[in-house]
């Protein structure tokens, strides 16, 4: 009897495995794209303009920037409008993926408290509406293209996606690690701020990547370590797809030399490979200590 009762026992472990998360995220894969109609709904809530704000962001970072670096400091990079929106776009969504996410938890501390789910999915949510509005911001730059008849590289163009999946999983891995954190210390989020103020102008998207890495020489290979970078570098090279074009610099023509000469397509392939391998060695890493914190959760929120 007692033998019986031991086998039709079945241990329910408080603390689910990895695979076992992995395995409930795509379970709850369409609660997941609800989250993300759902952030959508909220942000845009009773607004006349709706999806277009998303729009109007970009416009108004190329506005502003283009008249200060183009027209008044005079920076001398032909067609700044495309140079800038190729890698404004991407870290757009790297940052307001990443500022969003990080208050996913405490924000609905409501549901986390009542409703059993993998909570990983309010991050991911998060993630994935900035998905949405980098698409819809990539029309700016696809109307920027049309105004300025611009052709970009046909051959760089198909690193796009390899580049936008090794943004999605560095951006996930982040999420989820602040996210847990930001429920222990709530001044993450407002020192996320400032990290990504100083992060923006650590990154190739103002200025060009020759001016520092030509300083650097050789030590070029740490400025490239940031994730980010060699994204924007793809982005760019496909998109702006000039190398060292001509400009005028004190009433003589010279070469601006902004982005990396010589690299073949599988020099960025590459970089963008060994992002994604890292990047998802770290998405798991911070899954794995999610699931070992998510459970006081309740107790803190």
């Amino acid at each position: 009897m007692g033998r019986r009762a031991a086998e039709s026992t079945r241990v329910i472990t408080p603390r689910p495995t990895l695979r076992q998360r992995l395995t409930e995220i795509w379970r709850f894969r369409e609660l997941l794209a609800g989250l993300v109609r759902k952030e959508l709904k909220v942000k845009y809530k009773n607004s006349a303009l709706g999806f277009i704000w998303s729009m109007l962001n970009p416009a108004l970072y190329l506005v502003v920037f283009y008249v200060v670096f183009q027209l008044i400091l005079k920076n001398g990079i032909p067609f700044f409008a495309i140079y800038l929106l190729s890698g404004l776009l991407v870290w757009n969504l790297f940052s307001t993926g990443l500022s969003a996410a990080t208050g996913a938890i405490v924000g609905n501390a409501a549901i986390v408290k009542k409703v059993s789910f993998p909570r990983e999915i309010l991050v991911l949510a998060s993630v994935g509406a900035a998905l949405v509005h980098f698409v819809l911001q990539g029309l700016v730059l696809l109307l920027a293209l049309a105004a300025f008849r611009y052709v970009p590289s046909p051959t760089f163009l198909l690193l796009i996606p390899l580049a936008l999946v090794a943004l999605l999983v560095v951006s996930s891995a982040l999420s989820i690690f602040l996210a847990a954190v930001n429920v222990y210390a709530r001044d993450t989020q407002h020192f996320l701020e400032l990290v990504l103020l100083a992060w923006f102008w650590m990154t190739p998207i103002v200025y060009p990547y020759r001016m520092v890495a030509d300083r650097l020489g050789a030590k070029a290979v740490l400025y490239r370590m940031n994730p980010i970078t060699p994204i924007v570098l793809t982005f760019q090279r496909a998109i702006y797809n000039r190398l060292e074009p001509l400009t005028r610099i004190g009433g003589k023509v010279q070469p601006i030399h902004i982005l990396p000469v010589g690299k073949t397509p599988w020099w960025y392939a590459s970089q963008l490979m060994v992002i994604i391998a890292v990047g998802s060695v770290l998405f798991v890493l911070m899954l794995a200590l999610f699931g070992r914190i998510e459970g006081n959760f309740a107790e803190e929120l």
